[in-house]
């Protein structure tokens, strides 16, 4: 039985759709979840704790300035194609930034986020979460060791 984003298709007849297709917000809107996710997996791992003091621990680490400063250290590690894929969500116009957040951070974290994105949907869940760990280890005592 196959296992993973293929049976979530085939269990729920979800239409095949080429990577390509999607806007790169689309990939954004997704990578931002699947990145939360990650995040929020890493911090239950750290241990049972009050809920308040978990969501503090990620939003510490999935906020725009945390993910510029990773894809800015990650971008000579990018290959072309993913180069490419971050600078289109990079420079999509999209909604103003949230709360304390530079422009400049943001527009970086929607690119990251949609690099992500493009990984997960590519199935490519290998390089995607090699990324993730190199750019948290940049972040050093805010990652996650």
């Amino acid at each position: 039985m196959e296992t993973g984003l293929g049976y979530m298709q085939e269990l729920f007849q979800m239409k095949e759709v080429d990577i390509k297709e999607y806007s790169p917000l689309a990939l954004a809107y997704i990578g931002d979840a699947v990145y939360e996710l990650i995040i929020r997996s890493l911090v239950l791992g750290e241990g049972n704790r009050q809920v308040q003091k978990m969501h503090k621990r990620t939003s510490s680490v999935v906020q725009a300035s945390a993910q510029a400063r990773m894809i800015t250290a990650l971008n000579d590690r990018l290959s072309q194609e993913e180069h490419a894929v971050y600078k289109r969500g990079r420079n999509a116009k999209s909604f103003s930034p949230a709360k304390n957040q530079s422009v400049s951070d943001y527009h970086k974290a929607t690119g990251f986020e949609a690099l992500i994105g493009y990984l997960y949907l590519k199935k490519e869940w290998k390089r995607m979460l090699d990324l993730i760990k190199e750019g948290l280890d940049t972040l050093g005592a805010d990652g996650f060791q």
